[in-house]
């Protein structure tokens, strides 16, 4: 918690906004200065829902608010606009994905950097409970050497429920598994390179993909894969949302409920099983929803506030989640590896 957090100001008043972050900061109370969104009903509506005080007739109302904190949750291909319109030096939040390809991503942090402003992506994952601990096992060694991580996913995204994603050139990976890809950066670093499979379904073909199979390349000794199925039609008796991670010394199991039946599937868990003990569940102080939303906007307010050293994910660290999604794209364009003749 920043010791004295400055007010917030919140462009886009959509769903993650309505779920996520204003319930968070109504718990964390945090002053939200007012909301602005593009559909001022939507404004409106969530402004009363949550007691916001104010709501902004303009974007540039909202961006001349004093001192503020900026909350920027908009569709991909807005944000890079709505940085524009900031205050030189201002301190932001930006919802991911940065930018709806690299070349976006570019810009925003190209943008970023001429505004001075103190900018960063919103990859709330990095701050679930479950990831946190994650992340200080392996600090400790309590898990060795890193040398297999594997995502599954087997759910039923609501994806109706994002009526801008039907428009979406892009999607499964850039809106939502980009998480996955950020925290394994953060857990292995840096991977040599992706080979990607990304696909529709026939029963939802105003969306793109929404299914996709990724191997990322770490050498010899990390084998890394994420299998990633967003249309199981079926109940939640086979549904799956993990995230395992072995090491040479011992390994985790983690689970995000929330994927099982979004947005009130049930608690995230995490399990370990060190030194070849058997597994045993580790107690979780919440999940990735909605808890996780307390992190970002807490090291973003303490570092403005010189509480913190660093940002946990700056434009420039994130931009390197995009290329990496990037890389994911153009892997799955190129197709596969032909079948030799016989």
């Amino acid at each position: 918690m920043p010791s004295r957090p400055r007010p917030i100001v919140i462009i886009g008043a959509g769903g993650i906004v309505r779920t996520a972050h204003l319930p968070v900061y109504q718990r964390l109370k945090f002053p939200v200065a007012g909301i602005y969104d593009v559909k001022p009903e939507v404004s409106s509506e969530t402004a009363h829902r949550f007691g916001v005080s104010h709501v902004f007739a303009s974007l540039a109302e909202a961006a001349g608010s004093p001192d503020a904190v900026f909350d920027i949750a908009v569709p991909g291909d807005q944000i890079a606009g709505v940085l524009k319109s900031l205050p030189r030096g201002s301190a932001v939040l930006i919802q991911k994905p940065m930018g709806e390809n690299l070349a976006a991503a570019r810009t925003i942090l190209n943008t970023a950097r001429d505004l001075g402003l103190v900018a960063a992506m919103n990859f709330q994952l990095r701050f679930s409970p479950n990831v946190l601990a994650l992340r200080d096992l392996i600090s400790r060694g309590h898990l060795g050497d890193i040398v297999d991580i594997e995502v599954r996913l087997v759910v039923k995204q609501p994806w109706h429920l994002w009526a801008f994603l039907e428009r979406a050139p892009r999607l499964e990976i850039l809106y939502h598994s980009i998480h996955y890809l950020d925290t394994i950066r953060a857990i292995a670093g840096e991977p040599r390179g992706v080979h990607c499979r990304a696909v529709a379904h026939p029963s939802i073909p105003a969306f793109q993909d929404t299914r996709s199979s990724i191997i990322l390349d770490y050498g010899n000794s990390l084998r890394c894969s994420l299998l990633l199925n967003h249309t199981h039609e079926q109940d939640t008796l086979h549904r799956a949302s993990f995230l395992k991670v072995e090491g040479t010394r011992g390994a985790a199991q983690l689970t995000m409920g929330v994927n099982i039946d979004y947005p009130k599937g049930p608690p995230d868990t995490l399990e370990v099983a060190l030194d070849q003990e058997q597994w045993r569940r580790v107690d979780l102080r919440g999940s990735w929803f909605i808890e996780a939303f307390e992190g970002p906007m807490s090291n973003l307010q303490r570092y403005v506030g010189g509480e913190d050293a660093a940002l946990v994910s700056p434009v420039s660290d994130a931009i390197k989640t995009m290329a990496l999604v990037e890389a994911c794209y153009q892997s799955n364009a190129a197709g596969g590896t032909p079948v030799p003749e016989i």
